[in-house]
């Protein structure tokens, strides 16, 4: 007997269509729906659970427990809880930020399940403890790692007993090893017997669940099919497209070292956070128009490391020294939340209208630069929110090219981009940033990433590796400058 069935469920408004999708959830059968941004998958899934934007109209029909329910009147939120559980792309918003983790798992046990408060709190810290997170139980959101996020609100999801999960975009912005994580809470549901229905645009992800995946493209399901038929053979070319963003199948560069000029030096840098070392006696030496990686576990200190190049932390100990005779702004960030740089309530043309304005710089260049970046003027009288992350992280490269900087830290720059957005970012953040002589300092979870545009490359966590792209890696306790 089915958990769940969608019967054509569609989205349209507001210039949106998203064209009918039929399928069915069976115990242990996951449904996995994977797409590019703006693709209209999460639109769906938001259609399914009633969570539509205004202005945007569900129509279909949901099948559970023998009852059918009409999507346009969003009876799936009288079902959160006890029949259908909630896993949000973002953990943090999701999560009550003045509740302890254990009482926001407990809430489902009170009132959905109808159990008194001390019996529900037990509940929720058995749960942690199964997830591996009993330890934070007593932690505000804002305590808690990407992964730990995600696990309690895994555990807040399926506290009132619901057998199916809706699961939008679960490992967005995680590394490999919290991904992992993520994958495995959802495959013990599927083992369970549950029901899963996951919108993504994470292909890794994808294969791991397995069951039944459908590719959408502009609001419409282009193929369907078993994932290992679709991933691993994919007949459409768009899906073969998809599957050859992905960095692990981007050609090798031809990197040569560089010798030019010195923009910046760390001497022998340390930190400490939380009362635990991230990194001590780290040096390095950063050339004009070279492209260094990091990689590494979150919370190792890549982010940390980064911005005290900047000069946005201070360091426990050492020195970074710059270029004195540049001014501060010639070193810029990228950040990793593209909508966390940008007044929400500023358009983009007013954005670029001040830097232009404040730094006395030539407007004439937006233009030209929109066009190197593949950005539609249209863009410039909208919001932030109004356009697509990749369209806003251009946004932001935009922005700070236009103060010709000498040095620019991305930090996870793409790591909340499906693969074709962020192979388009990254090859254009390369190549103009080559093209303007700046160094360029990446930050990210993805080893295939780094490996294909770096001329150098260093691992933090545990023990430090540095990496001359054409050679072979070197284990050493710390890393040094390589020139």
């Amino acid at each position: 007997m089915s958990l769940l069935e969608i019967e054509n469920a569609a989205v349209s408004g507001d210039g949106v269509v998203v064209e009918p999708l039929s399928f069915v959830l069976n115990p242990g059968e996951p449904f996995t729906l994977l797409g590019e941004t703006g693709s209209g998958k999460s639109l769906l899934a938001q259609a399914v659970i009633g969570t539509l934007p205004n202005g945007l109209a569900a129509s279909g029909t949901l099948r559970i427990d023998g009852e059918a329910y009409d999507l346009a009147g969003c009876p799936a939120m009288a079902l959160w809880g006890h029949r259908l559980g909630i896993l949000p792309q973002e953990p943090w918003l999701a999560l009550d930020p003045t509740m302890r983790a254990e009482q926001q798992v407990a809430e489902g046990y009170r009132y959905v399940r109808g159990m008194e408060k001390s019996p529900a709190l037990r509940a929720a810290r058995d749960d942690l403890d199964a997830l591996g997170v009993g330890h934070a139980a007593a932690r505000l959101p804002q305590a808690l790692s990407g992964g730990m996020a995600q696990r309690v609100a895994f555990a807040a999801a399926r506290a009132g007993g619901a057998q199916i999960i809706v699961a939008d975009e679960p490992t967005k912005g995680l590394d490999v090893a919290r991904r992992d994580e993520v994958i495995a809470l959802l495959m013990q549901e599927v083992r369970a017997g549950g029901g899963l229905f996951t919108i993504t645009h994470d292909i890794e992800l994808a294969r791991q669940i397995g069951g039944e995946v459908a590719v959408m493209l502009h609001g419409k399901i282009i193929e369907r099919g078993r994932a290992e038929q679709v991933l691993d053979h994919p007949q459409h070319p768009y899906t073969r497209q998809l599957l050859a963003a992905d960095p692990s199948r981007w050609p090798l560069r031809e990197h040569r070292p560089h010798g030019g000029q010195v923009v910046l030096e760390a001497k022998n840098l340390s930190k400490t956070r939380g009362g635990r070392q991230l990194f001590s006696g780290q040096s390095l030496r950063v050339h004009a128009g070279e492209v260094i990686g990091i990689t590494g576990p979150s919370g190792c200190g890549k982010s940390s490391f980064g911005d005290i190049l900047l000069g946005l932390l201070a360091a426990d100990g050492g020195e970074v020294q710059r270029d004195r005779q540049l001014a501060a702004v010639k070193y810029q960030k990228i950040f990793q939340d593209p909508p966390s740089a940008f007044a929400p309530r500023v358009t983009l043309r007013q954005v670029l209208a001040d830097v232009v304005r404040h730094h006395k710089l030539d407007a004439g260049r937006i233009a030209l630069l929109m066009a190197r970046l593949k950005l539609q003027p249209v863009l410039l009288d909208r919001l932030p929110g109004e356009i697509s992350g990749g369209e806003l992280q251009r946004f932001a490269l935009l922005r700070v090219l236009l103060l010709d900087p000498v040095f620019l830290f991305a930090d996870e720059p793409t790591s909340r981009l499906d693969v074709l957005t962020q192979q388009q970012t990254v090859e254009l953040m390369v190549e103009v940033a080559a093209e303007q002589n700046c160094a360029l300092l990446v930050v990210s979870h993805d080893e295939a990433l780094i490996d294909r545009i770096s001329h150098r490359r260093i691992r933090f966590g545990g023990e430090e590796v540095v990496q001359d792209m054409g050679r072979s890696a070197v284990a050493v306790p710390a890393f040094n400058p390589l020139n």
